[in-house]
């Protein structure tokens, strides 16, 4: 069964908006656990606009599940890491003035340095995922970094779904059947929400995660916290 990583983002960033510890993050971490959700997702950046660096460390004794720590892999964020020795971390190309993650890896360019970033992660027994494209030679040379898994930029799908679903979404199916070949477990992140989710999962079955924050947040205020999880949770059965 597909899992759900809740990305708790938005939650630190409504709090930062007027300071204090309202919402609490901690609390919003754990409620999103006993409210079903397979994992906890974080994305410290440098300026801390959200999620910052303590959050990391005092959420981590907390997560009773699966924790995934995204960011692009400075000095600072692969000290951060192990030091919380998450169970995942997910590198993401992010330039420090990004709004959001916008790109996945050019990985024959970079794949030298992520292959030596991997291999630290991998020798502190931490699982590994690459934030990659579609693009069949970024998917072939994250297999060759020795990553476990990679997660699928899905923001190109998001847009292009409501044109027309199966055009959308047949690029992701090439890269996951290509990925699965290649021995990478595949995640998928960015965009995906209650319009999309369902037919994302139906047609790659074999994902073993999704990362989604935003989304599911937004639709919390409308629907609270423990149903959007659950309702999003019930869009990787179908």
């Amino acid at each position: 069964m597909t899992k759900l990583s809740v990305n708790i983002n938005k939650i630190a960033t409504l709090r930062n908006a007027r300071g204090g510890n309202i919402p609490n993050v901690l609390n919003a971490a754990i409620n999103c656990q006993l409210f079903g959700a397979d994992g906890i997702t974080v994305h410290p950046r440098p300026d801390e606009r959200h999620i910052r660096y303590r959050d990391v460390l005092d959420i981590r004794p907390i997560i009773k599940t699966e924790f995934n720590i995204e960011g692009n892999p400075t000095d600072s964020f692969i000290d951060l890491v192990l030091s919380v020795k998450p169970d995942q971390v997910t590198l993401v190309p992010d330039r420090h003035d990004a709004i959001t993650s916008n790109a996945g890896w050019d990985t024959l360019k970079n794949r030298s340095f992520l292959t030596d970033i991997v291999s630290t992660f991998k020798k502190a027994g931490i699982r590994t995922s690459l934030f990659v494209d579609t693009n069949p030679v970024n998917i072939e040379n994250a297999a060759t970094t020795g990553t476990d898994r990679i997660e699928l930029y899905t923001e190109p799908y998001a847009t292009d779904f409501s044109q027309n679903a199966a055009e959308a979404v047949d690029p992701f199916i090439k890269a996951a059947e290509m990925a699965r070949n290649a021995g990478m477990g595949i995640n998928a992140g960015h965009d995906l929400n209650l319009d999309n989710l369902a037919y994302f999962h139906k047609n790659i079955p074999w994902l073993l995660e999704v990362s989604i924050g935003h989304a599911l947040i937004a639709d919390a205020l409308y629907l609270g916290l423990e149903n959007a999880i659950q309702i999003y949770k019930r869009q990787l059965t179908m």
